[in-house]
């Protein structure tokens, strides 16, 4: 429910970490990444209060992943107040010191400021420094005043959204002035790869207007990136694949949704032309580098 107001109906494999180890098991999955719906970000709160609501989830997201019946199937992404960034760090520092959590998951933007908003950057220095992975999730998206029909928020408006939040941290600087910043974008990074061409473009004839913040060309950032897989049709997963190398792309499932992939890794697996090692790393070791050294160890089949 969202302020009275049903919102969706949701299945035990939310919540119930037995019944997403069946599923699992079913397909084939060794590791789950756990991380929180984006609706539970909060930003909108009150900070204190946003605070107190992500140190719940987080120590609930910790417990889950140490319970012994879990057998450490499960790693997480825990979440922080970004409307405040002082707790955000705060929260950030504890999630991977006291939890031993890799990383965390945030918005596409706060409140509508931008990932590039100077405002945030203290965050992005902290998660550097602290070598936290951090995983970018569409939520609130732009223009959804002109897309209250056809489910277009999640059809058109989430990769537009998360389109937005990689020119943001490009453009802006983010990833210039953090090179050890481990960042990754959901849904094979929304439109981004698929309008790249027209961003250099733009950048290459009006840098007066694209250039302001960062002089670096917007492709050189691709091995900067992480993206998941989860794009829905194999001619584009090949595509990203030829684009950002498979060791830039990491299994995404957005599990257990109904825009999810019911069996995750069988995009992966029907593409014949890809070889043992893109297999691999699409799979699990991009997943594995990009979590780091807080992150699960690596399963001992690596094929789904």
């Amino acid at each position: 429910m969202i302020d009275g107001a049903f919102f969706r109906e949701i299945q035990s494999n939310c919540w119930d970490a037995q019944t997403r180890l069946t599923e699992c098991d079913a397909c084939g999955v060794h590791v789950q990444v756990l991380s929180t719906v984006p609706v539970m970000f909060s930003y909108w709160a009150r900070a204190s209060h946003a605070h107190d609501l992500a140190q719940f989830l987080n120590d609930h997201l910790a417990g889950v992943i140490a319970d012994p019946r879990c057998r450490g199937r499960f790693s997480g992404l825990g979440t922080v107040p970004l409307q405040d960034t002082g707790l955000a760090v705060r929260e950030l520092e504890r999630c991977v010191n006291e939890l031993a959590l890799p990383g965390v998951q945030i918005g596409t933007n706060v409140n509508g400021r931008n990932l590039s908003d100077p405002s945030l950057f203290p965050f992005f220095e902290a998660a550097a420094d602290l070598g936290a992975a951090v995983f970018v999730h569409p939520w609130d998206m732009l223009g959804k005043e002109r897309m209250a029909k056809y489910w277009m928020p999640w059809l058109v408006g989430m990769p537009a959204e998360t389109a937005l939040a990689i020119c943001a941290v490009i453009f802006g600087g983010v990833l210039e002035r953090l090179p050890s910043l481990r960042i990754a974008f959901a849904h094979g990074g929304g439109s981004f790869p698929f309008t790249l061409g027209r961003i250099e473009h733009g950048f290459r004839e009006r840098p007066d207007l694209c250039a302001v913040d960062n002089p670096g060309h917007p492709r050189a950032y691709l091995d900067r990136i992480y993206l998941d897989s989860l794009v829905h049709d194999p001619h584009a997963l090949r595509f990203l694949v030829g684009l950002m190398g498979a060791e830039r792309i990491a299994l995404g499932s957005d599990y257990p949704f109904p825009l999810g992939e019911r069996c995750p890794g069988e995009l992966i697996e029907s593409l014949p032309d890809l070889t043992l090692q893109q297999r691999q790393r699409l799979l699990a070791g991009t997943a594995l580098e990009f979590l780091g050294s807080r992150g699960p160890r690596p399963p001992t089949v690596v094929s789904s």
